[in-house]
């Protein structure tokens, strides 16, 4: 089997959530799909083309935090995460064959900001990554999905 691919820079940066590739919700566009995810908490549309309108994936996580989230996110975020990842990779045929390119590499987002529930941190102690690798595991489902 194929090494895995354990950090979504550089090379592999387009698989990251803050890759620019436009998205839309609702008929709103946004820079990234860490953009339209963070907009997707609010059915406000002003909170949501302020959110489309920040400057960087990173402050949009950041305004995203202070949202007060529906009821049901933790019901439909998921869904609404991995739609974005397919949109992300059905919208843009380059993005598509980089991540076919990927071949059955297993795709963890292995990250240092201790994000285990989308991602994995590497645990020194076990010398494994550990979490549940909900990115990684969208981005192998629509990998698998355009390679039909």
């Amino acid at each position: 089997m194929t090494r895995p691919i354990t950090r979504f820079r550089d090379e592999y940066d387009f698989l990251s959530n803050f890759h620019p590739s436009p998205v839309e919700i609702d008929g709103v566009e946004y820079p990234t799909v860490e953009h339209a995810y963070q907009a997707a908490k609010t059915n406000d549309p002003a909170r949501r083309e302020k959110i489309a309108a920040i400057a960087t994936p990173s402050a949009a996580k950041v305004a995203g935090r202070r949202i007060k989230r529906p009821a049901n996110w933790f019901d439909i975020n998921l869904d609404i995460m991995e739609s974005l990842v397919r949109q992300k990779f059905t919208r843009y045929p380059d993005l598509a064959d980089k991540l076919l390119a990927t071949g059955d590499a297993e795709l963890i987002e292995g990250n240092t900001w201790n994000d285990r529930f989308f991602g994995r941190v590497w645990d020194k102690k076990k010398r494994e990554w550990v979490g549940e690798n909900k990115l990684g595991q969208m981005l192998m489902r629509v990998r698998e999905e355009i390679s039909q």
